[in-house]
């Protein structure tokens, strides 16, 4: 347990299944170190969710040893689609089904439940905002970045100085909807690849989980008759397809470089449009072997065409502390929001203040 005597912002990485929840002083140190995790209660509805959040909020700060009164903002993460302001979208998402929840307003609900300011961002603007600092530090505010992390869909951030950039509804950094060159990155018999939003091939179209599920495997495994997981479900096989990918197999090496392709062909968009300082890969990548992963960095590095001036200083890398990493990325944002002008931003290493 550390004495803490200074202001603070608590982060909630809200989940399906979890809330992650970590503490941030305002002179830069996070005061929790590894997952402080609580059952989310999405499923039983806005309200229950709202309480879940709360004890998240109440329970780490019993974890860091921190008084309520130090508390200055929260910041808050879910998964989208929602709007800039924390709005969950009309249409529901995957993790919020239940009719209560479309159109809910998750942000204002729990500041109000708090008595706190609450900073909210999606869960993937989340995880880019950490890696931005992460990889910056001291000159976070002074750079841009670009991340694309894969998941079930393709999220993504455009981070410049430091901030998210949000856009006018809250969709800015949404590359999963972008659409990329398909030539020469598919086979030649290989069909267009359609998303699940209904676009034939955006981005998120071939790098995601579904996207292996609905249009990569099952093309891939046509050409590798007699492949183990032909045998397999297909929800199954999907996610088995990276510990393949991990160990050599040709057929998994074959739809992840795919991906990175992919991967590459955003990135070289998006270098047209924001020209970033650092490219960030997210996702379940992170959590791979290391020989995988970075094979994996190295083919979307390749795959991403720069202008000698832009490669010259353009840096590759994967979002660090990836389960930690949504919590952390909206503390950033809330002590950003209540840090007096004229002050150094956020120091965000890794935690390095052991609470235990």
């Amino acid at each position: 347990m550390v004495s803490v005597d200074v202001p603070v912002v608590v982060g909630l990485d809200n989940g399906g299944t979890s809330n992650n929840a970590t503490v941030l002083s305002l002179d830069g140190r996070f005061l929790v170190d590894g997952l402080v995790e609580t059952p989310s209660e999405v499923t039983a509805g806005p309200q229950a969710a709202i309480e879940a959040l709360a004890g998240a909020f109440d329970g780490v700060l019993v974890h860091a040893g921190v008084p309520r009164g130090l508390v200055r903002a929260v910041g808050l993460d879910t998964p989208g689609p929602a709007s800039a302001t924390g709005v969950i979208s009309s249409r529901g998402s995957t993790n919020f089904a239940q009719p209560a929840w479309h159109g809910f307003d998750v942000r204002g609900a729990l500041e109000r439940r708090l008595g706190l300011p609450v900073i909210y961002h999606n869960d993937g603007n989340a995880a880019a905002l950490y890696a931005h600092h992460v990889h910056f530090g001291a000159d976070a505010a002074t750079r841009s970045s670009v991340a694309a992390i894969v998941g079930t869909g393709l999220g993504g951030a455009v981070v410049v100085d430091g901030r998210v950039v949000t856009g006018a509804a809250g969709m800015a950094g949404e590359f999963g909807h972008v659409h990329i060159p398909l030539a020469g990155l598919l086979a030649p018999d290989q069909p267009e690849p359609r998303c699940a939003c209904g676009f034939t091939g955006d981005a998120e179209s071939v790098a995601s989980l579904t996207a292996i599920r609905r249009n990569l495997l099952p093309y891939w495994l046509s050409r590798y008759p007699g492949h183990p997981l032909a045998q397999e479900p297909p929800e199954r096989a999907a996610t088995l397809l990276r510990g393949y990918a991990e160990r050599g197999d040709a057929l998994a090496r074959e739809v992840f470089a795919q991906q990175a392709a992919a991967l590459g062909r955003l990135f070289t968009i998006a270098a047209n449009f924001t020209d970033p300082h650092a490219y960030f890969v997210g996702g379940g990548v992170v959590e791979a072997a290391p020989e995988f992963r970075d094979w994996f960095l190295d083919a979307v590095r390749a795959h991403t065409v720069l202008r000698e001036e832009q490669a010259a200083l353009a840096t590759f890398a994967l979002v660090p502390d990836r389960d930690m990493a949504g919590a952390r990325g909206v503390a950033i944002a809330a002590a950003e929001a209540v840090r007096p002008a004229g002050t150094p931003p956020a120091a965000t290493p890794p935690a390095d203040v052991p609470v235990d």
